[in-house]
Parts: C-alpha cells; sequence; structure tokens
C-alpha cells in the first residue's frame, strides 16, 4: 500500500503524522509525508526515516508574520485562498503515487479535492474531539473552497463540513483525556499518536535536575507567546520557591537569571516531564498527553483553537488548573501553582496516568490497511 499523509501547521500537527508514518512503514507501507520545511520537522522525520515531501513555505513563517503584524489577512477568503495557494499543487502531485491520502491540520481546505483530482480515498484525521464540533464552515469558507474547485472544473461543495473533516473523520486521542462528544461521527478512533523520543537529556539538565527538588517546567511550544508570560510565570513559580526549567519554544523564550532557571531548546518531554513537579503550558494536545502520561500535574494557559479544550479537560479530571486568560497575572499562575503542587493534585495525576491507553499509532496503521484493503 501506498501512503500519502499530509499535514500543515504546527508541531502538534505535524509530530503525531511521523508517529503514524514510522508505523506505516514498519508494517511495509511505502509513505510519503508532506510536511513544512521548518528544521525541526525534517529532525522528527529524519528520525523516523520517513521521506519528506517539503511545502514550499514554512508553517512557522505565517505565525511570525501575523504574529508581528508584518502581514495581515483581511478576511476568511483571503486565508483561505493563501493556504490552497501553499499546499494544493504539492499534496496534488504527492498524491500521484498514493492508493490513499490522510492528511489533518490546514490540509482540511485542500486534501479533499487533491484526492478527487487523482482518484483515490481521503481520510481526515483531527487531534482533540473539540475540533469535531459544527463550526460554521458553509458561510466561512464555502465560497473560497468552491472558487478553488470551480478553477479545476469540479463541482461545487453543498456539505462543507464533510469535504473538510469526510463525512466519518478520524480521531486520534486518549478516549480518558478526550472522549469523543459523539461516537457515531467518528470513522475511526484511536489512542493519540506518539512519536518515542529515545534522546537522552543534555548533561546541562541533568545537572540542573540533581541540583535540588524537581523544578516546574515552563513551555508555550509552538505558540508565539511574549517573553513577559515566561518571567511572569517564573516570578510565580519562584514565589512558591520553586526552581523552572523554560522550553524557549518559537518564542525564543529566555531567562536572564540562571541561578534558579534554565532556558533550553529542544528536548525529550517524553523524559523529562516525570522528573518536574508541574508543567505550565499552553494546552496543546501533544505536551497535555506527554503530561498526563507522566503523572505529572499541568496548569495549562490556553491561546488558540483546541487549546482551551484541553485546559478544560485536565481541569474536570483534577489533574492540574486551567488559566482563563491567554496573558495570565501573577496572581492567577500564583494561585494555580497552590493547586496544581499539592499532594493531591499530584496522587489525582499519577493515579489518571495509570489510566492513559499506550500509542495509537500502531493501531491506526491497522486500520488504514483494514479501510483501504
Amino acid at each position: 500500500m501506498r501512503v500519502l499523509l499530509a499535514t500543515y501547521g504546527t508541531r502538534g500537527d505535524v509530530e503525531p503524522m511521523v508517529a503514524l508514518a514510522a508505523q506505516l512503514r514498519q508494517s511495509g507501507a511505502q509513505v510519503q509525508l508532506c510536511a513544512p520545511p521548518d528544521a525541526e520537522f525534517a529532525s522528527l522525520l529524519e528520525r523516523a526515516g520517513v521521506p519528506i515531501v517539503p511545502f514550499a513555505r514554512s508553517w512557522r513563517s505565517w505565525q511570525v508574520a501575523e504574529t508581528t503584524a508584518r502581514e495581515v489577512v483581511p478576511n476568511v477568503a483571503d486565508h483561505v485562498n493563501n493556504h490552497i495557494a501553499a499546499t494544493f499543487d504539492t499534496v496534488a502531485q504527492a498524491a500521484q503515487d498514493a492508493d490513499v491520502v490522510l492528511a489533518t491540520g490546514m490540509l482540511h481546505f485542500v486534501a479533499g479535492t487533491a484526492a478527487e483530482v487523482v482518484g483515490i480515498p481521503n481520510r481526515f484525521v483531527v487531534f482533540s474531539p473539540s475540533l469535531l464540533e459544527p463550526q460554521g464552515y458553509q458561510s466561512l469558507v464555502g465560497p473560497a473552497i468552491n472558487a478553488h474547485r470551480a478553477s479545476l472544473s469540479l463541482p461545487a461543495v453543498d456539505d462543507m463540513r464533510a469535504f473538510l473533516l469526510t463525512r466519518r473523520p478520524w480521531l486520534a486521542a486518549d478516549p480518558v483525556l478526550g472522549p469523543p462528544p459523539n461516537a457515531a461521527d467518528v470513522g475511526a478512533r484511536s489512542g493519540a499518536w506518539i512519536l518515542p523520543d529515545n534522546r537522552p537529556l543534555t548533561p546541562e539538565v541533568e545537572a540542573f535536575l540533581d541540583a535540588g527538588d524537581p523544578p516546574v517546567y515552563v513551555g508555550f511550544g509552538s505558540m508565539i507567546v511574549e517573553q513577559d508570560a515566561a518571567m511572569t510565570t517564573i516570578e510565580a513559580i519562584r514565589g512558591h520557591g520553586r526552581r523552572a526549567i523554560v522550553g524557549r519554544g518559537w518564542a525564543g523564550l529566555e531567562v536572564t537569571d540562571n541561578e534558579d532557571c534554565l532556558d533550553v531548546g529542544d528536548s525529550n518531554l517524553q523524559a523529562l516531564f516525570p522528573r518536574v513537579a508541574c508543567v505550565v503550558h499552553h494546552g496543546g494536545a501533544g505536551t497535555t498527553t506527554t503530561a498526563a502520561r507522566a503523572g505529572t500535574p499541568q496548569v495549562v494557559v490556553p491561546q488558540i483553537a483546541d487549546q482551551p479544550y484541553w485546559a478544560a479537560r485536565v481541569a474536570a479530571l483534577g489533574i492540574g488548573v486551567a488559566i482563563d486568560n491567554p496573558s495570565p497575572t501573577l496572581e492567577s499562575i500564583r494561585s494555580a501553582l497552590a493547586v496544581a503542587l499539592t499532594p493531591k493534585t499530584a496522587a489525582r495525576a499519577h493515579a489518571v496516568a495509570e489510566t492513559i491507553t499506550g500509542d495509537g499509532a500502531a493501531q491506526a496503521a491497522q486500520m488504514l490497511y483494514n479501510q483501504i484493503d
């Protein structure tokens, strides 16, 4: 079987697809992965031994441009058209050598059309149940997508949700952390797709961990947050007598006082999270799942998209605290940590970790075989 996986988005959109690609390759499938050309994504694919079909424009360039207001998208139609222009030709070309396309992220604008042009099945996966909810797709993005389809002499789409997500989209999320709102709407269901990370922690990180009590990890991943957010969080952590490890992420967060703080680049969070007292993060599906599997309490500061959903789930499960403000105050962080750092929350986080399923990528690989064979 020849499989084209395609994703356009942040690391949370790319890493699970690399995990699935690795499992498909182990099963004997021929796999290509269309992904942004960012260096960190190329590194992920290299670790898994998966060939990349790079898009011409990186995803990070969109985020940086929009955050710094160097580029303004005046309306939804322009937003959709810009993403179609950046991705369609790459996916359609790669699909010519595939038996099936499975896409995610911002490729919901083009995956169905690309598969239709080539004449192969199309599957779409989401990593959060919240993304299965109705979003008013027809009026928002329908005109732009149908205009693109008309340019290819394809008929207009009258059920935009089914076009974007397919009629029965896949869901890859742990059933405890992210139960589906309506299981009947899900075409295939698995646990989260997790790429194993066997990299050792750096000597610098190991030395910092060994130098005192478990620190608090702070990281916002692919979110372009303000440096002040990290500094406010560090001050709150210090108020609880704790040290901090700060993930630089795409925002390039840094700490100037390294006596009780350490900033780090790309690290093995699967190895790091079990050794920290709490994880303060943005609420991405991958980070939430990694912290939950580690049994480590969380403080979630959601920024966009599905992150408020994961923040709410963390709070509902009692494994941490959700902060309802993308730019939290010192007091809100301090109060959240006061709950997250209690023995009660730690015990609950450990208990829930025992219920988290293992990697769902192998299961998903088999489901794809079953649906296509």
